[in-house]
């Protein structure tokens, strides 16, 4: 059965909320925080090694109830059974969306059109641990009996940053197997990872559910002429698989049957980190941890199913977005991890929550008349203070910011950590309760600087503290976010699991392609005449 399509805006609880914010747009946070001395307590969720706390938000306890309201009214807790039950929620392609299925026990049943997946989905996994272990262990070698050194990861979109962010956010816990990712269809940037590996030690992992995707496709060819010029048409059997549903394809490319690890059409690219295209996640840190990583996600996938709405932490976060979205007119919301480990954290969401949530057209085919999405992006602290937070600070724009910090350390260095943890309380403190010109004036400020050291305060944010980066809290964290992206997609009232828009510009591109070797012309506008014609001039 589809999603039900009801226009939030036309329902009771929009009003409602809307006439709330009305009420309470200019009130101050710090206010609250005074005149409710348990407001910390009461707008924090403790839950297994997370403890999450988003008092510091522009909303009281009449704003959560009402949102549950608008939840009600939109039949989010229909959606949510139809998501987890195998339902036909990606209508426009007519697919289920059963990414969670991936991490599901062995024990578990989730139908797929009258079948039980979850033994196709162990077989699998099965096939992953095996291989994985004969990589690390060195019982599967290259062409020359050599044990791999190195693992080059080749896909782009969800076949990449997926993979690559949880490889570079465990690093901590890789093996002495090098991981590399090549995605971007330059050339430049396939040559520079070929200049650093051996032939006779790297494996290839080519991922690409149909096998036709330009840019994996030229990445694999121009890696495999190179690899051709050091061994041979047989050699390519040992030092390379792929993941994908293209057998043929697959199979005329020269990878053996046994090295292909397939996908599932009910997985999207943006989801499937948890499926065989995590296959560079269980090479570069074992199965194991893998295993852990899918045991994470699995329990937040629990709590988001079970837990009540109040409590339920990826529906809250949720909630919070769209507030700030469709009432306050915040257009991007910030995502600051305070460990370096989480360096491509904020690319990723990017991907998970922009391509997801980025669209106009309503489930019943009709262009909304609100706003939808959310522009996401971030760094991590303490890097990042030194660089945008003059802009979340007293900047003109309100940014919403999540602040993701970790309460121990993986390397133990107690005195840099207490140093990044003690940024990462302090930042959340000033951006709640600001600097008034009162205190800018104690502190001996000339006159006509006061102005510029003032600071509003007010700025909203939810901080999101883990007891340790493991692989099991990173999939909690990722689990997540991927639920509060399926949450805003219902509210929103949008089909959050295609991606038509990326395939316009895809399409024009090869149609120009054809165009540089060839007189002929196709009609464009003139800037792009232009721009053809100067490419066609000026190459060397």
């Amino acid at each position: 059965m589809a999603l039900n399509s009801i226009n939030p805006t036309q329902t009771k609880a929009w009003s409602k909320l809307s006439a709330h914010y009305e009420a309470i747009k200019e009130s101050q946070m710090k206010t609250w925080f005074k005149e409710n001395p348990n407001r910390a307590d009461e707008f924090t969720i403790e839950w297994e090694d997370f403890y999450v706390d988003f008092s510091k938000n522009r909303i009281t306890s009449k704003t959560l109830m009402l949102f549950k309201e608008l939840a009600k009214e939109l039949k989010l807790e229909d959606a949510i059974s139809k998501y987890f039950d195998g339902d036909i929620i990606n209508q426009t392609e007519g697919r289920a969306v059963l990414h969670t299925a991936l991490r599901a026990p062995s024990q578990a049943e989730v139908f797929f059109e009258g079948k039980n997946v979850i033994p196709e989905i162990q077989k699998v996994k099965l096939n992953i641990k095996t291989f994985s272990k004969a990589i690390i262990d060195g019982t599967k070698k290259g062409y020359t009996d050599k044990p791999f050194t190195d693992i080059v990861n080749i896909g782009i979109g969800g076949s990449d940053l997926g993979p690559a962010m949880v490889v570079d956010s465990l690093s901590f816990y890789g093996n002495h197997l090098k991981p590399h990712y090549v995605s971007n269809v330059d050339g430049d940037h396939v040559n520079e990872v070929l200049k650093s590996l051996d032939p006779e030690t790297t494996l290839f992992v080519i991922v690409s559910k149909t096998f036709t995707t330009q840019e994996t496709l030229s990445n694999a060819t121009t890696i495999k002429k190179w690899f051709l010029k050091h061994g041979t048409q047989t050699d390519i059997a040992k030092h390379f698989v792929a993941v994908s549903t293209n057998i043929s394809k697959v199979k005329a490319f020269g990878i053996e049957t046994s090295n292909i690890f397939p996908m599932w059409d009910w997985v999207g690219g943006r989801f499937s980190l948890w499926s065989s295209v995590g296959l560079s996640i269980s090479l570069a840190v074992g199965y194991d941890h893998f295993d852990s990583l899918l045991n994470g996600a699995h329990k937040m996938d629990l709590h988001f199913k079970q837990e009540k709405f109040e409590t339920n932490i990826p529906v809250i976060l949720a909630f919070l977005s769209i507030w700030y979205n469709n009432f306050f007119n915040a257009e991007s919301e910030a995502v600051i991890p305070y460990t370096q480990y989480l360096n491509q954290f904020a690319t990723y969401l990017q991907q998970a929550i922009m391509e997801s949530n980025g669209k106009s057209i309503d489930r019943s085919g009709n262009k909304v008349n609100y706003q939808t999405g959310n522009l996401i992006w971030g760094e991590p602290g303490t890097n990042s203070q030194h660089a945008f937070f003059q802009l979340i600070h007293q900047g003109s724009k309100l940014i919403p910011a999540d602040f993701i910090g970790f309460a121990n350390s993986l390397h133990g260095n107690s005195d840099h950590h207490d140093k990044l943890i003690s940024n990462f309380i302090a930042q959340t403190e000033a951006l709640l309760n600001g600097k008034s010109k009162a205190e800018v004036l104690l502190e001996g400020t000339e006159v006509a600087i006061v102005p510029f050291k003032v600071f509003e305060g007010n700025k909203p944010t939810n901080t999101i503290f883990i007891k340790q980066l493991t692989p099991e809290s990173l999939g909690k964290l990722i689990a997540m976010y991927e639920h509060k992206i399926f949450v805003q997609g219902v509210l929103w009232n949008v089909f959050s699991y295609d991606q038509f828009g990326v395939e316009l510009g895809k399409q024009l591109a090869n149609k120009i392609l054809n165009e540089f070797d060839s007189d002929s012309s196709l009609s464009h506008d003139a800037s792009t005449s232009n721009l053809l014609n100067y490419y066609k001039n000026s190459r060397l």
